[in-house]
């Protein structure tokens, strides 16, 4: 909570927890599919918890097949700590990065693909 002359600015852990699920979405590598959009931006991925001006943020994420883990996970942490504090003011102390899973939805399409026969013109 930030005071002035104006009065007080309080801003809610659910808008910090949307801020962190959105920075974590713009990373390549992570995944966007639909369903799991919806399950992070409803904040069941995102977890924040804000003492003293500190925030620390728990995330959950899937990664693409074919993505080092460690790189994307560590472009989401220093994603979601620059936008948090770019736009809120608060400091980030710590940005947890959950991997739940891989998501090899991209191949299994194309596998399909391949599977189904051309038409003929």
């Amino acid at each position: 909570m930030e005071e002035n002359r104006f009065g007080q600015v309080k801003i809610s852990n659910d808008v910090i927890a949307t801020i962190a699920a959105m920075a974590a979405l713009e990373i390549e590598g992570i995944e966007t599919s639909t369903t799991f959009t919806d399950k992070i931006l409803k904040n069941n991925g995102v977890k924040v918890l804000v003492e003293d001006g500190d925030v620390n943020v728990d995330i959950v994420i899937l990664v693409k097949y074919g993505q080092p883990i460690a790189d994307v996970a560590r472009k989401v942490q220093e994603n979601i700590k620059y936008n948090i504090e770019s736009m809120t003011g608060l400091e980030v102390s710590q940005v947890n990065v959950q991997v739940q899973g891989i998501s090899f939805k991209k191949e299994k399409a194309e596998k399909v693909e391949e599977k189904q026969p051309k038409a003929k013109n």
